[in-house]
């Protein structure tokens, strides 16, 4: 398993605008709340299973089965 951000420059300068701006809260949900806090619970759920490979809500990183 390997976690990496997004080669997408724009995306990542984005994201992480946002994280700024929420003080370290998902940028894409309203909620705020720990489930929220980037890495938020969702993404940190989806890394516990060997079958997911993919972005996280926000695309800001993604997991590779592989390393």
């Amino acid at each position: 398993m390997g976690i990496k951000l997004n080669p997408n420059k724009e995306i990542v300068n984005t994201v992480k605008e946002g994280l700024k701006r929420t003080g370290g809260y998902c940028p894409c949900v309203k909620e705020r709340s720990e489930d929220t806090k980037c890495m938020c619970k969702q993404f940190k759920e989806q890394l516990k299973d060997p079958d997911f490979e993919g972005y996280c809500h926000c695309m800001l990183y993604y997991k590779t089965k592989e390393e």
